[in-house]
């Protein structure tokens, strides 16, 4: 026989396939850091699961989304209504791992514009404005991702990884904005490799953490 408990994980389970409730490890209004829309305010959203696992990743704590508590989307919807936010990021972790359908129909009724941050390694759900696509090597983008993103964003941690930029930019359409952005604990080393790729390379261009010089969220 189920007991109350079970029944409870079982609803909440539910609840979660129809992406009615999501595993959020934080929510908090910032400035948008890196890529095509850096400098915006925005509304970050970051969902709590991944299993891509880039040994880089500033925050792997995000990675459990059993240690995140499973939240009403409506919450989150008026969460955000507190602040005059224009503009939301969802990122993770790696947030398409659930059905976000629901969560950008009720945000698109609020007048925002919605942006996602994915490795695309998942199929893409719901309804976005601007998809920056951020592939990684330990699991790559679906090949049918590649030609939904606006902004292609490859992590560059040593300088192989150059080439292989420019074999994901292969893939991407060809009004996708492309960005390198060094990875943060060697960009001092990163950087003069990036500037003199770019400038060699005007196809691409920089993308910085300004956040994390503005020492900002």
């Amino acid at each position: 026989m189920i007991n109350e408990i079970d029944l409870a994980s079982l609803k909440e389970k539910e609840l979660l396939e129809k992406g009615l409730k999501l595993p959020i490890m934080e929510e908090f209004y910032s400035i948008q850091g890196e890529g095509y829309n850096s400098g915006k305010a925005a509304y970050f959203i970051r969902v709590g699961g991944c299993d891509v696992g880039c040994h880089w990743c500033d925050v792997k704590e995000s990675w459990n989304p059993n240690t995140h508590p499973l939240t009403d989307i409506s919450q989150i919807v008026k969460n955000i209504q507190k602040f005059p936010a224009k503009s939301i990021v969802v990122t993770g972790g790696e947030p398409t791992i659930y059905n976000l359908e629901e969560i950008t129909t009720q945000l698109l009724q609020i007048g925002v514009e919605l942006f996602l941050e994915t490795s695309g390694a998942y199929k893409l759900t719901g309804k976005w404005h601007w998809i920056c696509l951020s592939p990684k090597k330990n699991k790559l983008p679906l090949k049918e991702n590649y030609s939904l993103a606006h902004e292609l964003k490859v992590i560059i941690h040593n300088k192989h990884d150059l080439r292989w930029a420019e074999e994901q930019a292969e893939f991407v359409n060809k009004k996708c904005k492309l960005y390198l952005q060094p990875e943060w604990s060697k960009v001092d080393e990163i950087m003069p490799i990036i500037i003199d790729y770019v400038m060699e390379n005007p196809k691409w261009n920089v993308s910085l953490q300004t956040h994390k010089y503005m020492k900002i969220p």
